[in-house]
């Protein structure tokens, strides 16, 4: 069996969260199997090790569990990317829009040195504002966009499409709906 279908098989759907309409990709249940984790952990490793990646930015929350293992594979600093006032020290912010609203994400000013090649991951991609929005602060603080790594892409959305447009990066996942 692909792993792609192992990812699907292994992910639950919840309708109507956050809110009515919504329906929630649930990773909770593919995290209770350490062998597709690991998996899945090879793919994206295997696609990242040869193409200059020098940091990964990990967008909050369900971002933070593959980002911060791609970061240790590649041997590479990780960089969490959170919501407003969550981080400690001096930060760079931008607004974004989700699927389901509006928010504000930040990374501290000196999460990496300029021209750094920074590889940005969440779990999943849907309208694509996100990661647009982390990319902007990328490249607003003299750092270069290395690519974008997603467990999932929602297909169905336009989210792909808007990072290729903005960026000129195609971005990279194991899964599609």
């Amino acid at each position: 069996m692909q792993l792609e279908t192992r990812i699907k098989q292994a992910i639950r759907d919840i309708p109507d969260y956050p809110k009515p309409g919504v329906i929630f990709k649930d990773i909770a249940p593919m995290l209770g199997s350490p062998a597709l984790v690991n998996e899945m952990l090879i793919a994206q490793v295997e696609h990242w090790k040869t193409r200059n990646v020098q940091a990964v930015a990990a967008i909050e929350a369900r971002g933070f569990i593959f980002g911060a293992l791609i970061a240790n594979a590649l041997q590479v600093p990780f960089i969490p990317v959170r919501k407003s006032g969550k981080l400690p020290f001096k930060t760079e912010s931008n607004d974004y829009s989700l699927e389901y609203g509006k928010a504000t994400i930040e990374i501290h000013v000196d999460a990496f040195e300029k021209g750094c090649n920074v590889l940005i991951h969440d779990d999943l991609l849907a309208t694509g504002g996100t990661a647009i929005a982390t990319g902007e602060l990328v490249e607003r603080l003299g750092g270069r966009i290395a690519g974008f790594s997603f467990l999932i892409n929602l297909g169905f959305l336009p989210g792909k499409t808007k990072i290729k447009e903005q960026f000129g990066i195609l971005p990279f996942y194991l899964a599609e709906y």
